[in-house]
Order: structure tokens, then sequence, then C-alpha cells
């Protein structure tokens, strides 16, 4: 497992560091630096580096190059390791990269397609989604390794509460970080609004770019917030400890993100802080995804334990019924004849092997009732033995005399 946790880790920083170079890809005008060729750059695996627009497209095409390679080697080497306990099956780790290994794919494809479209917003936005994506899969990959906090998540306890927040969170995310994306390719957008919380002094834009570039900052704003109450509320209710280092750090990238795009407005959007500031978004959502995986495990791991102490309460009523239900028999046993109590012992064990079975499925057992206490058995009175018989009297002198003379 250790091996496949370094091999996902490495993946994933990859597809981090590729995510981010499309990023400057579309922040530097350089989608189109390779022409309307694809996979190779002007009709050549390796042309004349003379461009700086073709430098930076050839080597995001390299590093998708890379990326997809790595992936595909990530899941063949899960699955020929699938029998292996938290490698194959369901919740294993192989299942995530062969997904990874179908989106890289479907993204290098769509790729392509945004080329031939001519880097057009929405093939560029749905480009961004695949690979956001392809960020998770990998992500998910990782903390079924149990990295990036997958082990400490299964053995704390959290909150179904925590887990929705989280999810949310990560979606919010993940929309307001779309929404940037169409405010830096969509013409004119992203220089719409000038100035900082507000357009332009105005809180209800007039033109249709203006609405766009709003429309993302009103998105961040309330991730801010919903971050924000994530934070204060997992730290009351006492979440699972990696559950709230996570998100504490979310909130840290949140609030670091507000102040790249404040002042990135301010000194007029300067490449270097446009590109850090996508960068932010990336991290920011790679986090809030974490966050709701790792809050989601420990949910299940609390629901769990409840499950498997009802499960041992089970248990030990079954085996309560079963010693009095075997108790009663071995007092009535007791009490009948030799031949007929081996009989009725063998009858009433299997009566209640049978009781113990059919009460197994139940998940909470009452109390076996105690027996009722049968009454004393009545002594038997014996008989009075019989009288003896009366003897006869002792025979007298005249008896004896007369006697003597007849004979």
């Amino acid at each position: 497992m250790k091996s496949l946790r370094r091999l996902s880790y490495l993946t994933l920083a990859l597809a981090c560091l590729h995510l981010v170079f499309g990023a400057i890809v579309r922040i530097s005008g350089s989608g189109m630096g390779c022409g309307e060729n694809w996979p190779k750059c002007y009709g050549h695996w390796f042309p004349p580096f003379t461009q700086p627009t073709l430098v930076i497209e050839w080597t995001h095409r390299l590093l998708a190059a890379l990326l997809t390679t790595a992936v595909v080697a990530l899941a063949a080497t899960a699955l020929t390791r699938r029998r292996e306990p938290g490698v194959g099956g369901a919740g294993g780790v192989a299942r995530t990269t062969l997904l990874a290994a179908v989106v890289v794919v479907v993204t290098a494809a769509f790729g392509a397609i945004t080329v031939f479209l001519g880097n057009v917003w929405y093939a560029t936005v749905v480009h961004w989604l695949l690979a956001a994506t392809l960020l998770a899969a990998l992500a998910a990959a990782v903390i079924r390794t149990g990295g990036l906090g997958g082990t400490s998540a299964r053995r704390e306890r959290g909150s179904a509460r925590a887990a929705r927040g989280a999810t949310a969170a990560a979606a919010l995310a993940l929309l307001t970080v779309l929404l940037g994306g169409m405010t830096a390719k969509i013409p004119g957008a992203n220089v719409a609004c000038q100035g900082f919380p507000l357009c332009s002094g105005s809180l209800l834009p007039a033109f249709p770019a203006q609405h766009v570039q709003m429309t993302h900052r009103v998105l961040a704003y309330l991730l801010f917030f919903h971050v924000l109450g994530l934070t204060i509320g997992m730290t009351r209710r006492g979440e699972a400890p990696i559950v709230l280092r996570t998100v504490r750090i979310a909130f840290g990238l949140v609030l670091l993100q507000v102040v790249i795009a404040a002042t990135m407005v301010e000194l007029h959007l300067p490449a270097e802080l446009r590109s850090l500031h996508q960068a932010t978004g990336v991290a920011l959502w790679l986090t809030l995804f974490v966050l709701a995986y790792l809050a989601r495990i420990a949910a299940g791991a609390r629901d769990g334990g409840r499950g498997a102490r009802t499960a041992r309460e089970s248990g030990i009523g079954n085996r309560e019924s079963k010693k009095a239900v075997e108790a009663t028999s071995v007092e009535a046993v007791s009490e009948a004849e030799p031949e007929a109590g081996v009989v009725r012992r063998a009858g009433v064990r299997r009566a209640a092997a049978t009781a113990v079975v059919e009460v197994a499925p139940v998940v909470e057992v009452a109390p076996a009732a105690e027996p009722a206490a049968e009454p004393a058995p009545t002594p038997a009175v014996p008989e009075a033995p019989p009288a003896p018989a009366p003897k006869p009297p002792a025979p007298t002198i005249a008896v004896i005399v007369a006697r003597g003379a007849e004979s």
C-alpha cells in the first residue's frame, strides 16, 4: 500500500502542476501557440522554440503526456494488486484510479477538441472542469491509500452535519473557480469591474461582461462566509481533529484568495498575480474536496461504530436469552423421570437453539424475562403402615392345669 500511496501522491502533484500551467496558458493567451495542430506542434514533436506562446503551449502538452502516463501506470499497478486489502472492491483505491484513467483520456481528447474549435471560452471551461474532476479523483485515490489524512479519518469520529457542510463548500468552490475561468476567458470580463469589492463603485453591474465578473465575486463572497461558518461551527462541535485541521487550512486559503484578488484588481491585473490567483483557486478546490471526503469518512466511522455497538449488544442479549432458556430446561428435566428427561432435554435444547437463531437478526433484544417460579411440589404424605396382628393372650394357670389333665 505504501508504494501505491507514493505513486498516488506523485500523480496528484503532477496533476496540480498541469492544471496550474493550463491557467498560465489561458492567461498568457498561448492556447493557440501550436496552431491548429494536435498532438504535434506545427507538424513537429519538437518544433523550434522561437516564440514564448509556443513554448508555453508545448510545455503544457508535455505535462499532459506525462500526467496521462502516470495515471495509466497508477491504475495498472492498482489492478495488479487488487487482491490486497484496501486495493480492490468497494472503497478500494483501484476503482478511483480507473476513474482517473478514464477522465484523463477524456480530458486529453477534449483538449484536442478545444484546439480544433479555436480555443473558445465554453470549450475551455469544459476542459477545465474535466481537469478539476481528474484532480478530485486522484485526491480520492491518495485518501484511500491512507494519505492526506485518510488513515486518521477512519479512526476518528465526525458528524453527518460536517460532511454536508463540507460537500456544499466543495461544490461552491468548484463553481466559483469555473466562473473565474469564464471571467478570464470571455473578452473584456476580466477588466469589466474596477475597484473592490464593488464593481466600479456599483453593486448592480450594467454590462454583460460586468455580470460575469460580479457573479464570480458574489460566489467568492459566499464561499468565504460559508467556510468561515464551517470553521466556527466545527470547532464548537468538536469535530474530528483531521477535519478541523483541513477546514482551517481551507479558511486560510480562501482568505488568502480574497487578498490576492483585491490586490490584483487594484494593481490592474498583472499577469503574475493572475497566475497566483488561479493557482490558489486550484489549491482551494483541492482542499475543500479533501475536507468533504474526510468528513464523509469520519461520519461513516461514527455510524459504523454505533452499528458495531448495537450488534454487540444484540449478541449479548442473544446469549442471555439462550442461557435463560437452557436454565429453564434444566429445571424442567430435574423434576421429570430419567427416561423422559433425556428426551425432554434434547427437545428443549433444540428449541433454545432455534429461538436464538430466530432472535439473531434483531438489532435490539429485550432482556429475557425470568421464568415464573413454579409452585413447590406438595410432599407426599407417607401411608401409615398396617397395624400388627393382635398377640394371643398368655395362657393362665388354670388352662395349663386343664391341658395337663387332658393329657
